[in-house]
């Protein structure tokens, strides 16, 4: 597990470890704050890009728009800090999808080699930086509901492992569970294309070995779970 996730506030962020192929380097944020890293949420036109303000349009709730804007905001900041350029100049892609080959694929820098993700739930988010394909999810306690629509979509032997649970405690199993897969399936850059049940990462305190991943559990806020995971060398 990464002990440590360093925390983007208000304050002007600070550039940390640049991340290495061993070690990625993850950043969380409570995203209804209303300055991120120096620079305030209502001015992040001036950082977005033009798909990103249109995509925050498009939230009606304005809780829901403020969120948005703030992790994106923080993305560039922090990409910006690790590549010594302006928030605002950096230009954001996506690579081909492995499953059908539509640029769909995990988000990137074009022409440049750093990797990275972000997630956010309810009120926070995670942004990871690595040398390699990374994904990073953070994911809010589900409802029961949740926990019913989605039982029989998961791998089988997760779906056994939860039932097996007292109801109590399949909230935390299910979303350590869904943050573990998604980040695997981030990472791998297939997103939910091939549906739930592939990759087994178990809903146990433990994740399981994943091929081809390292993945990891994260430190979490109370009533979230979060996982990284990034991609092995061939």
């Amino acid at each position: 597990m990464i002990e440590y996730v360093h925390q983007l506030g208000a304050a002007p962020a600070v550039a940390g470890p640049a991340p290495t192929t061993a070690t990625p380097v993850v950043w969380a944020l409570n995203t209804t704050i209303d300055v991120v890293g120096g620079h305030p949420v209502a001015d992040a036109d001036s950082v977005l890009d033009g798909e990103e303000r249109e995509r925050a349009a498009r939230f009606h709730h304005p809780g829901l728009a403020h969120r948005y804007v703030a992790s994106h905001l923080a993305l560039r900041i922090l990409l910006g800090i690790h590549l010594d350029r302006a928030p605002r100049t950096i230009r954001l892609g996506r690579e081909d999808c492995p499953c059908c080959g539509a640029p769909h694929g995990r988000p990137n820098i074009p022409g440049n080699p750093l990797h990275f993700s972000l997630s956010h739930s309810g009120d926070h988010a995670y942004i990871a930086l690595a040398t390699t394909p990374v994904g990073v999810d953070i994911e809010e306690h589900p409802t029961p509901q949740t926990i019913t629509d989605v039982l029989h979509l998961l791998h089988p032997t997760e779906t056994q492992e939860l039932t097996a649970l007292p109801a109590e405690r399949r909230t935390t199993a299910l979303a350590r569970c869904w943050a573990r897969k998604e980040a695997c399936l981030k990472a791998a850059g297939t997103g939910l294309a091939n549906g739930l049940a592939d990759p087994y990462v178990s809903t146990l305190p433990r994740p399981s070995a994943v091929p081809g991943h390292y993945l990891t559990d994260l430190p979490a806020p109370a009533d979230y779970a979060a996982a990284l995971a990034t991609l092995l060398p061939a």
